[in-house]
Formats: structure tokens, sequence, C-alpha cells
């Protein structure tokens, strides 16, 4: 099997330029001509379109695409099969959930790096949609999100929580908040869901945001009560930006972790799934000093 030329048509459908990957893949461009004309007879359809405002695929080539990346993803797979259980010399993708790119992710890396040294690892901040979808197609490897989404090619693991607690940068209770200047936050289905059972009076705020970061920094440039993720809470209230609202819910956020149902009982992600849960399960954390 001639995997370059998978490698260099899944290269192409990202960069749309014969010349930036003919420089990722460190090839010439004739190369990369000759591999997606070699791939093309191969398959017996024109696979991209060449034009004076760039290159896009074809109908074909869009139809090939989730196969291609399929076919990489199980070469990878066979590779490590036959190698060894520890993945050891190749290239692990994991997807994380925008909101726990902060937590702890040194931590996370070292423990990584620690039981697979021979192992690089490619971390990318996503959100849930778009995760299960490259668990799926083979571009991703393991996923850390909020909101899995059941198909029959995945498998997903519950590891812990995240705890949103209300602040303020005005009201001290709930009574105290004004609603022209709450700003809602939409981190998860799942957290919309709980903030619609408990805070229904709350939920058509003039402004909604999706990522705890960019809601921190909205408050920290603004005047405002919004959820953040408990650390960043208690970050805001220690510099003095905002106070707790006393009396505020506190609403959770489950951490799942997935998987392409494949690579469910190989060891080596049985091993990931470990450092997984120990990263993220609530008790952990809390031994950690890190809680979320």
């Amino acid at each position: 099997m001639q995997i370059e030329l998978i490698d260099t048509f899944l290269d192409l459908c990202e960069t749309k330029s014969f010349n930036q990957t003919a420089e990722r893949l460190e090839v010439t461009q004739s190369t990369v001509s000759g591999r997606i004309k070699s791939l093309e007879k191969t398959i017996g359809a024109r696979l991209f379109r060449r034009s004076r405002s760039g290159t896009s695929l074809t109908t074909q080539g869009l139809r090939f695409e989730p196969h291609a990346r399929g076919l990489r993803h199980n070469w990878i797979t066979a590779l490590n099969a036959a190698r060894d259980t520890a993945i050891s010399g190749v290239t692990m993708r994991i997807g994380l959930q925008h909101d726990l790119v902060n937590t702890d992710i040194r931590g996370l890396i070292d423990r990584f790096r620690t039981v697979f040294p021979q192992t690089a690892f490619l971390f990318e901040a996503d959100y849930s949609g778009q995760m299960c979808a490259d668990l799926v197609s083979g571009t991703q490897d393991v996923a850390v999100l909020y909101s899995p989404k059941t198909q029959p090619d995945l498998y997903f693991e519950m590891l812990g929580e995240v705890r949103y607690l209300m602040v303020s940068t005005h009201a001290q209770t709930m009574a105290d908040v004004d609603p022209s200047s709450y700003i809602l936050a939409n981190y998860a289905p799942a957290f919309m869901q709980s903030h619609a059972a408990l805070l229904p009076d709350l939920m058509q705020a003039w402004l909604s945001i999706g990522q705890n970061a960019a809601m921190v920094d909205l408050l920290t440039s603004l005047s405002g009560t919004a959820y953040v993720r408990q650390d960043s809470a208690n970050q805001l209230v220690a510099l003095g930006t905002c106070q707790a609202v006393k009396d505020a819910p506190v609403i959770t956020q489950p951490i799942f972790a997935g998987l392409n149902m494949r690579n469910r009982h190989r060891p080596a992600y049985r091993k990931m799934f470990e450092i997984l849960r120990s990263q993220y399960s609530l008790g952990n954390r809390e031994k950690r000093g890190r809680v979320l």
C-alpha cells in the first residue's frame, strides 16, 4: 500500500495548494503532482480541480476524502498492532474541549510522555461535534469532550465533571443580578439545559459566549455577571475583578473521553484512558489542589 499517496492527498485537502503541500511534506511540487496523478489513475477519477483561483476538490474527491482518512487511520492501527502495544514511533492526535485546555495541561502532557516516551502527541483544542466527526474519520485518536455524539463506531466513557460558578462585577446575591448586564454562557448543550432549568429568567441575555477564556476576558474588560469555570472564578475573585454570587446554583458539566471502537481494547489506548481518568476525576484533581 502506497500510504504516501493518501498522505499527500489528505494534506492537499487541507492546504489547497500544491506548493504548500510540497513544503509541508518536504518534497518537490512535481512529486506532489506525480503522487496525485498516480492516485487518480489508481482510482480512475479526477480528485482535484486546478484553476487561477486555486485548488479544490472535485465531486469525486469530496466523496473519496472521508474514505482516505479511514484508510490512513486503519494503516496506523495496523502498524501499531504489528509493531508494539506502546504506540511508539507515531503521532497520537488528542482533541481537547476548549474549556479544558488550561486545566493542568502540563501535568497531562508529562504523564503521557512518561508512559509513552517514544510517541509524539499533537493536542488540538476543538468543540465536541467536530471531535466526534474526527474520531470517526480517523483524524483524531482520542478526544476529551463535553458532548459525546453516540455513533456505532465510537466509544465514550465519563471521566469526571467541571464546576461552573456565577461571578459578578457588581452583584453579591441573585437579587442583585442585573439581567441587562448578564452574559449567558453556552459551553455545551448539557450546561444550557441545566442553566435553563435552574435560572429560566436569565436565558434571554443580550450576549452569549461559548468559551470560558472569552468569558473571563469579557468580565475583565466589561462589567457584568456570568458563569465561569471554578478555577477561573477563584482567580477573578482573588484579583478583585469579580465577586462570587453567593446564592447562585453551581452548574456541573460532565467530561467524557472518546475513541474509535476499533481501539477500545488495545492495551495502549487503555493506558491512555487510565491517564485521562487520573487527570479529570474530581477526587484526583482535589488531591492535586487543582479543583475545577
